[in-house]
């Protein structure tokens, strides 16, 4: 699938790592652009999965318009071409009221496939996912991912082990097509006169970060995040493999069946996390349509918005 080059010019998008200001920054500049915002988050699509994924609340939500939050039930499973064909709806929905689109959030290969489009592969296999399947459960993630770099290292580097989910499909693809699913991917970057006003992404320092999502976490277990994953294990049908082992909840479901204590739980969370606001900075960093938009934690989200537009006018001009 690939990017309706008429609608794509017109979007915004502003990335940056979990808890990096993104949702404060981004309500304002919806509101200085004339935009509404839509979710570029791969876990805020589930219903009931609030606290965990950090999603707008009810007020900002009432303030600007947002859209694909809460479109899928936890026990659905969501592709990234799923995801293309509702975005390039909303955005049509969004240029046809006469407003601006700006994509926020944090999922690197949301953010890449809406640049560039997507390489959406041989349907599904049945018997070989049958066969994988089975072979995770009697052997664990780690020897599964372990199989997946030995045909696709670049993929391996990018998948984490427990996305069992898009290690299984990479797999899958490989024996499918005989080509690691990395290099039916790599599509390039579109030419610059034909890519969006603006694709930014906040880059803090890295302690100020670390401090940010500590203390995030903790808000989210005072929230109730416990009691939500809770809720989330007993509902029926049951969630599926993708939220059962998104972040957050996870490590919340070890402790509630008896893994680890909740202190360790927690702590778990918060290294998790850490790593992967690193493997956010490597996706936009490595995407050459992006502009960093470096930070101290220290400006007022006024002064953050100012510099958003004006890193946005000095990329259009480059």
């Amino acid at each position: 699938m690939t990017a309706p080059l008429h609608l794509l010019r017109h979007c915004w998008f502003l990335a940056g790592p979990t808890a990096g200001g993104k949702s404060a920054v981004s309500l304002e500049l919806a509101r200085r652009l004339g935009a509404e915002i839509i979710s570029l988050d791969s876990m805020a699509i589930y219903r009931g999965m609030d606290i965990g994924t950090a999603k707008p609340t009810v007020s900002e939500r009432g303030r600007v318009p947002h859209h694909l939050i809460d479109i899928a039930d936890p026990h659905e499973e969501f592709s990234v071409a799923e995801y293309l064909r509702l975005a390039w709806d909303a955005v049509s929905g969004v240029i046809g009221r006469g407003q601006i689109p700006l994509f926020v959030g944090g999922t690197g290969l949301y953010l890449r496939s809406m640049l560039r489009g997507v390489f959406e592969g041989p349907p599904a296999d049945p018997g070989i996912r049958d066969e994988l399947e089975t072979d995770l459960r009697q052997d664990g993630p780690l020897r599964l991912h372990d199989r997946l770099r030995s045909v696709d290292a670049a993929s391996a580097n990018r998948i984490h082990p427990n996305d069992s989910r898009r290690v299984i499909r990479a797999i899958e693809v490989f024996r499918l097509t005989g080509r690691p699913l990395s290099e039916q991917q790599s599509q390039p970057p579109l030419p610059q006169d034909q890519q969006p006003r603006a694709v930014l992404w906040l880059d803090p320092p890295r302690d100020w970060l670390h401090q940010r999502i500590g203390d995030r976490v903790d808000r989210m277990m005072d929230a109730g995040l416990l009691d939500e994953t809770r809720r989330l294990l007993e509902s029926t049908p049951p969630p599926g493999r993708t939220a059962l082992q998104a972040l957050g909840y996870r490590e919340l479901i070890d402790h509630l069946h008896d893994r680890c204590n909740l202190h360790d739980a927690v702590e778990q969370i918060k290294t998790n996390t850490r790593q992967f606001a690193k493997r956010q900075h490597t996706w936009f960093r490595n995407l050459v349509e992006t502009t960093a938009v470096p930070i101290t934690g220290e400006e007022t989200t006024s002064e953050l918005v100012a510099r958003l537009e004006s890193a946005a006018h000095q990329s259009k001009n480059a």
